[in-house]
């Protein structure tokens, strides 16, 4: 397994989060949750427009092995999709931090028990 981006912060629901420096931040799976999920064959995404909320679910993706609830690691407003990864789902597992990243959110609510990288290794690997 790779190392986890240091740029980037974590969510114990093994989401990922970009800075966000004009308000709006990334969202994708990582690495580890990509893996464990196995081969993602569906992915279902918030709408734009929509508001998610930290911690609750806002989409799901779906494996060969099964179906995992899309946590939202922050509250805001949805501003974009990545329809690369509606078309082809398997980048989420070949490419978990680059083109397989899932949303964008206009950040309105952080919480505060996201993980930094380190964190976030020392929670997987427990």
């Amino acid at each position: 397994m790779s190392d986890n981006p240091q740029h980037l912060r974590y969510s114990k629901e093994h989401e990922w989060l970009s800075d966000a420096a004009d308000g709006v931040a990334t969202v994708g799976i990582t690495e580890h949750a990509a893996n464990a999920l196995g081969d993602v064959v569906y992915v279902q995404l918030p709408e734009v427009g929509a508001t998610v909320t930290a911690g609750e679910t806002c989409g799901e993706l779906e494996s060969t092995k099964s179906v995992s609830d899309l946590y939202a690691p922050v509250t805001g407003e949805v501003t974009e999709v990545n329809g690369d990864v509606v078309d082809d789902p398997s980048l989420v597992n070949s490419a978990p931090f680059e083109g397989g990243w899932l949303f964008k959110v206009r950040i309105s609510g952080t919480p505060d028990d996201l993980l930094s990288a380190d964190e976030y290794t020392a929670f997987i690997t427990g």
